[in-house]
């Protein structure tokens, strides 16, 4: 009954997933015909020798969510710790793993994501390199000091601390990994395209 149970929450999970990313999809396409639409409009004004306040404001936030910018905001920090230790075994994070949760912050409302530095957007790859090296963006996040990850995300802290800690927490800790998710006001750089592959990276 278990197995069932548990291979019934998997599929349900599996719709949701496809689901929310085929709604990602056709946001993103809305995002940019809205920031082609503004960016018309303000350039408009300009010429008129007036801006509206309003507009450049809606402007700056479609920009936000599209990556073009730095953004700053109430938010969380989480971190993620999958070192071995000497007593116990610790499982490794795995890119499904990390798309995982950078889908289930999207899902959560999150207006800017960032992993190790690496801005996410539309266009944001997330492949294993060799045999652990994790590439975001065709840049390499693996970290050989220090906790291995940190992921930052800007949006209501409550919605994202609560969808993180009820539905990837739980399976990272029993994979013995250390996790911990605080409310911080955080800064996540903006994207700054995809770094070019070197022969053999891949």
């Amino acid at each position: 009954q278990d197995v069932v149970e548990l291979e019934e929450i998997q599929a349900q999970r599996e719709a949701s997933a496809r689901n929310y990313l085929e709604q990602a999809t056709l946001r993103n396409e809305e995002l940019q015909e809205r920031h082609k639409a503004l960016s018309a409009q303000l350039e408009e004004a300009r010429q008129e020798g007036g801006v509206s306040p309003a507009l450049v404001a809606e402007l700056d936030r479609y920009r936000m969510m599209e990556g073009t910018v730095d953004a700053t905001g109430p938010g969380i920090v989480i971190t993620i710790d999958d070192r071995q230790q000497d007593n116990r075994y610790v499982g490794s994070l795995s890119i499904e793993y990390l798309r995982r949760i950078i889908n289930t912050l999207k899902f959560a409302g999150a207006e800017a994501i960032s992993v190790n530095g690496q801005r996410i957007v539309a266009s944001t790859s997330i492949v294993l390199s060799g045999t652990s090296t994790i590439l975001v963006n065709q840049v390499p996040i693996t970290r050989s000091e220090g906790i291995p990850y940190e992921i930052l995300a800007i949006g209501n802290q409550d919605e994202l601390l609560s969808y993180f800690n009820n539905l990837e927490a739980p399976i990272l800790k029993q994979l013995g990994m250390s996790v911990t998710a605080l409310r911080k006001t955080v800064q996540i750089p903006s994207f700054k395209g995809i770094a070019p592959i070197k022969e053999g990276e891949i």
